[in-house]
Order: structure tokens, then C-alpha cells, then sequence
């Protein structure tokens, strides 16, 4: 029941990063959403949207005050954000590759 209590007092201290994550899920549902399947399988989809939501907790964990003297929270933060933006990189770079696929060869 403590850690309960705990969750919900860091939900009201943090409100505005509550809401702030909230509304870059919602944003990159709807940009991954716009992608056809035929180029962009659902299963890349869902984890670019799940690592742009890990680079952007990262990055807000990293710039707490509280946190800059705390090198583990420091360097995992750091760690979830150079992984996450290779993964997110990475499915652009696939779906830029499958879409060179359907392009219509120049004819000599």
C-alpha cells in the first residue's frame, strides 16, 4: 500500500511530464499509424513508437537536478537514449530501403 501512495505522489509532484508523455504516445500512434503495412511491418512500427517514448523519459530523467550528482541514473539515461534513437534510425533506414524496392527502375 506504500508504494501505492508513492506512485501517486510522484504523479502529482510530476503532473506536467505525465502529460507530456501522454501526449508524445498519442503523436507517435498517429504518425506510425499513417504508414502503410505493405512498407512498415506493425511489430517496427510499435517499437519506434515505444523507443521515441524511452528517448524522451531518458532525456527528462537525465535533466532532473536531483539527478546530475546520481551517475548511474546518468549513464543508464544516456545508455536508453543512444539505444533508442539506433533503433528508431534503424526503421527509418528499413522503411527507406523497402521503399527503394517499389520504385520503378529508369529505362536505359
Amino acid at each position: 500500500m506504500e508504494f501505492i501512495n508513492h506512485v501517486i505522489d510522484f504523479l502529482g509532484k510530476h503532473m506536467e511530464m505525465v502529460y507530456f508523455i501522454i501526449l508524445s504516445i498519442f503523436i507517435g500512434v498517429e504518425v506510425i499509424g499513417n504508414v502503410p503495412s505493405v512498407l512498415h511491418t506493425p511489430m517496427m512500427s510499435g517499437a519506434n513508437a515505444i523507443h521515441g517514448v524511452v528517448i524522451l523519459g531518458a532525456i527528462l530523467v537525465m535533466l532532473e537536478k536531483d539527478n546530475w550528482d546520481n551517475y548511474l541514473n546518468l549513464s543508464l539515461g544516456f545508455v536508453a537514449v543512444v539505444l533508442g534513437t539506433l533503433n528508431v534510425v534503424g526503421g527509418f533506414v528499413v522503411t527507406d530501403r523497402m521503399l527503394e524496392m517499389f520504385k520503378k527502375k529508369a529505362k536505359k
